[in-house]
């Protein structure tokens, strides 16, 4: 999958020894830094050919009118979009005037890596000019994790065997509203099909960002805007630091939308010139630019005191203390522990400095999914972070409990009670324009009140719970029992949840979801326990709740009633759990016989074409078995996972993981290892071709479940954590830590033992394979191991339930949609006999 040549095993860096054009958006986005707040894609200091130049900040977006073809009301009206914010970057040289472009350059060594040790891209070439003068160019660059505002980018430049004048042209270009003069993809660069619904919107406006106060001082340079609609400010200053024993001039110019500081030396033969650009960003809803401008400043000023070798340190520190927490240690495996590290940076990258914004489907790395906020925050990336650094998942959940009183409008206008969720959003109301995979999808109501349940478990914080999330908890429990209806069928009543869309965007507006359903009971059993809860221990706590939103007492019986009554789909004949009441009545798609070039199906056929079909875009029903395993039986979860597993595509880079985990507990050992390697290398192998527009950062979450959850696992039903390891054949031992309830954990699988030691905390009760263990400081928990669980060989397919048929008679045959001009003549088998 990947040219091990150009991109060599490093267990701590990603390395590229190779410069390539052809491959520019992917690298863009493997080298991309960021801190969750603010994100610098890879691109070259050169600032020339680019897939795509973008600097990104978590949360600053842009608004404007959704144009319905056909519209109704409810639809979202107003869409949201990340900008992409002035560039940085641009660090441009010449030597003889000649410039630097890698394209036409001679390079004689070159060398780009992503340190994972303290998350700084570096790059260094050795570029003979045409006039044969060899001149080492030696750039990193850094976004602080310390100072979420800041971010530094130096350039050294030697001319080795002769002396020559030397030019370093730094840049601020606001690219969102135009180009500089070298602006354009280059030529050859791969790119996703003209349409993909994964890319982010473009606005139609003259301006997005429109200029405010803008002034050069010095070697400082400052830009500011207001975005032209949603009204939001930003402000970015850059100072410089040049170091050299080579005389030099600075010149500087200055425009609403771009800013340039110039320096011109007179470079000797072996003597560096290093300039250092130091960078503050600041942002807000609501303050004037100039008061963004005054930050900045503020911030420029405290690091020039302290120095930019200090904030290299600091970041250094900084990633050491997060891989004591977060590093998941694959033994014997060098390509997995890269990537998996990797992956795990990525999702710091993402998450660490958010400080109160949400996770966009990209992080801060690339404009796909156009910077929301969806599902993928709760489900994929949580579990790592309640996990390994809680404080990241409670600022991720306070995101949630911010926008809680736009889902109660939301709800409102959806015709239901409590609150509803926006789909994907980045200002928490709805954006998502095709309602039947978008605002259908109101399993996210229970994903969210899943995701604050788990942390309070794996943390312990009931204050957070008590004085933010439970307000989540009874909203969403509200709209459930608003949105659901009630049966009587021979004297049993039962709870039902109809015209929902779950995970698989392949299958909408259905009635019984059963992930839905699933979900929704949790929700329901979630809400009235802790309300129930909070009336027994926190008299002051319980009282506020009902002032604030205006509980009645007899609520959580209502909760609870819905809940036991829940309708949970069931094929007796089959022997499986229809991911919804009319699921096994559509055709089965062929995927077997799918031709490569018709996939993904998303981008190759109408949904209405899709919508008829039993095909998955991802994992559904077996994404339920695994975040409620515990209300399956081993049995149920075997029957499920060969039923649906054929009929997954694996569209959606959120389903591997999934699948990885259920292949390793239902005992598929080789496929949930081949599933792991499809969530790992998705974007380093660049596996569904549009890792160009950012990092798929769930799927990074997910490469952590699948390790933790999936092969070590780990499961935390009702807040009591178990083990029952899934080791591959051929891993010797996997490592990882863990925060328990405020105890820091390691623990380490192989095959024959499982050891838990606790690292700093209270002693730990944790179960493995029906048996408890205590762990604590003083005395590790060693377990023997008798195996690692069952082992299935090879992989589910449809063909054994061909000869079976459905309740109707007809029988479950695969078959793939015609694709003729001719008209099928289909009555012989019908009317047999009946002809003359």
């Amino acid at each position: 999958m990947i040219d091990r040549d150009r991109f060599p095993v490093d267990p701590w860096r990603l390395v590229e020894t190779r410069h390539s054009e052809e491959d520019a958006g992917v690298t863009e986005t493997l080298f991309a830094v960021g801190n969750g707040f603010l994100g610098l894609r890879g691109n070259f200091p050169e600032g020339r050919n680019a897939h795509e130049h973008g600097t990104f900040i978590n949360g600053f977006h842009e608004t404007w009118p959704i144009r319905h073809a056909e519209s109704a009301y409810g639809f979202a009206e107003v869409g949201q979009t990340i900008v992409n914010v002035p560039d940085p970057k641009v660090l441009r040289v010449y030597v003889d005037d000649e410039p630097l472009s890698l394209d036409l350059a001679d390079v004689r060594e070159y060398e780009r890596s992503l340190d994972f040790r303290d998350g700084v891209l570096r790059r260094r070439v050795l570029w003979v000019t045409p006039s044969g003068k060899e001149v080492l160019l030696e750039s990193d660059r850094l976004v602080s994790f310390e100072d979420r505002h800041l971010s530094i980018e130096r350039m050294s430049v030697t001319v080795l065997n002769a002396d020559a004048p030397v030019v370093v042209n730094s840049q601020l270009i606001n690219r969102q509203d135009g180009q500089d003069v070298y602006g354009g993809r280059p030529p050859g660069v791969r790119t996703s099909p003209g349409f993909d619904p994964r890319k982010a919107e473009k606005i139609d406006a003259e301006r997005v960002l429109v200029p405010q106060e803008y002034w050069q001082d010095g070697t400082r340079s400052a830009l500011s805007y207001r975005t032209a609609s949603s009204g939001m400010t930003l402000a970015v200053v850059a100072d410089h630091v040049i170091e050299t024993g080579n005389d030099y001039m600075h010149r500087a110019l200055i425009e609403p939308d771009i800013a340039k500081n110039v320096f011109r030396v007179d470079a000797k033969a072996g003597v560096r010139t290093t300039v250092t650009k130091i960078v503050s960003y600041h942002t807000s809803r609501s303050v004037p630019a100039p008061e963004l401008v005054d930050r900045c400043r503020r911030t420029l000023d405290r690091a020039l005191a302290a120095g930019a070798p200090s904030f290299y340190e600091a970041q250094r520190a900084w990633v050491s203390d997060f891989w004591e927490r977060s590093d998941v240690r694959i033994a014997g495996h060098d390509d997995v522990q890269q990537a998996t590290r990797w992956a795990l940076l990525q999702l710091a990258m993402a998450a660490a400095r958010a400080d109160g914004w949400g996770v966009p489907a990209k992080g801060v790395t690339g404009s796909g999914y156009s910077g929301h906020y969806f599902w993928d925050t709760e489900i994929y990336i949580l579990p790592f972070l309640a996990y390994t650094t809680p404080l990241w998942a409670r600022n991720a959940m306070r995101m949630r409990t911010k926008m809680l009183p736009a889902a109660r409008r939301r709800a409102a206008q959806m015709s239901e009670a409590g609150a509803l969720y926006p789909w994907r959003t980045i200002n928490g109301e709805e954006a998502s324009a095709y309602y039947a995979a978008g605002t259908a999808q109101y399993h996210i109501n229970a994903d969210i009140a899943f995701a604050l349940v788990r942390y309070v478990r794996a943390t312990g914080d009931v204050d957070f719970m008590a004085r933010e999330g439970v307000d989540v908890l009874v909203e969403t429990a509200r709209m459930w029992t608003s949105l659901g209806f009630w049966r009587q069928n021979e004297g049993e009543e039962s709870f039902h949840i109809h015209g929902v869309t779950g995970p698989d965007e392949y299958t909408t507006v259905v009635n019984d979801n059963l992930f839905t359903n699933v979900m929704a009971r949790f929700n329901l059993r979630a809400a009235a326990h802790t309300v129930r809860e909070m009336a027994e221990r926190a008299g002051r706590s319980y009282r506020d709740l009902v002032d604030r939103v205006q509980l009645d007492p007899g609520e959580p019986e209502v909760w609870e009633r819905a809940a036991d009554a829940m309708f949970i789909p069931y094929n007796e004949q089959l022997g499986i759990n229809p991911q919804d009441s009319l699921f096994l009545e559509r055709e089965v798609w062929d995927l077997e016989h799918t031709p490569d070039d018709q996939r993904p199906l998303l981008l190759h056929f109408h949904p209405l074409v899709i919508y008829r079909f039993q095909v998955l875009k991802q994992a559904d029903v077996v994404l339920a078995l695994f975040l409620q395993g515990n209300q399956f039986s081993e049995e149920e979860k075997r029957a499920d996972f060969d039923y649906y597993d054929p009929l997954t595509t694996g569209d959606s880079t959120l389903s591997a993981v999934v699948q990885s985990i259920l292949a390793a507990e239902v005992g598929y050992r080789d496929l949930a290892r081949e599933y792991f390697e499809r969530a790992l290398f998705v974007d380093i192998a660049d596996l569904h071709r549009n890792a160009s527009d950012g990092v798929h950062v769930a799927s990074a979450g997910g490469v952590w479940t699948a390790l933790v959850f999936g092969f070590g696992g780990m499961r935390d039903h009702d807040g009591v954590l178990t083990f029952d390891p899934r080791l591959p054949q051929d891993w010797p031992e996997l490592s990882f830590p863990l925060t328990w309830q405020g105890t820091e954990l390691d623990v380490t699988i192989r095959r024959d033992v499982l050891r838990l030691s606790v690292r700093s905390g209270e002693p730990v009760t944790f179960g493995v394979r029906g048996e408890t263990h205590v762990a604590s400081r003083d005395a590790e928990a060693v377990v023997p191991l008798d195996d690692q669980g069952p082992v299935l060989h090879g992989r589910p397919t449809m063909r054994k339930y061909s000869s079976m048929r459905r309740e109707d008679g007809t029988p479950l045959e695969p078959t793939l949609p015609p694709v003729t001009t001719a008209i099928p003549i289909v009555l012989d088998d019908l009317f047999e006999g009946t002809r003359d």
